[in-house]
């Protein structure tokens, strides 16, 4: 299963880069087991339970009753796991997800608050960017290209 997010906007057929590494290309088409999933998605089993319970992603059961996860919630914790690495705290990843099940009607507010997510991703990455400045500068002077 491909889960694409990205369309195509250059009019060429092809996605352009920043497009392109958002498909998330999962190669599922079954359901999954929990292990499979931490290992797929580089969550822990722990955490993939703690998105159950808190209602991030349902997640089925086998026959036996063990969690069985479908090519969607697979992407849909792929989808969370970038929000988290980029800051995003749970309170607004489940605003996201209650706004998600709404429907359409929600678009506009979802819309504003990935938005403003993306505002401060961009000043966290300014910042680090700076840092990195900062650091570069001080390797090239401790490696003998600067005068102290």
């Amino acid at each position: 299963m491909t889960t694409t997010l990205g369309k195509d906007r250059t009019g060429t057929g092809e996605l352009p880069d920043l497009l392109r590494h958002l498909d998330i290309e999962i190669g599922v088409d079954a359901v999954l087991p929990i292990a499979e999933v931490a290992g797929l998605t580089g969550n822990t089993q722990h955490t993939l339970r703690y998105y159950e319970r808190i209602g991030l992603v349902e997640v089925g059961r086998d026959g036996s009753g063990r969690r069985a996860y479908s090519p969607e919630s697979v992407s849909r914790i792929l989808f969370i796991s970038r929000l988290r690495a980029s800051a995003m705290p749970i309170r607004d990843i489940r605003r996201y997800v209650e706004m998600v099940g709404r429907g359409d009607g929600s678009r506009s507010e979802r819309l504003a608050l990935l938005e403003a997510h993306r505002g401060r991703v961009r000043q966290q990455m300014a910042e680090m960017q700076s840092a990195l400045d900062v650091i570069d500068f001080k390797i090239t002077m401790y490696a003998g290209g600067l005068a102290p």
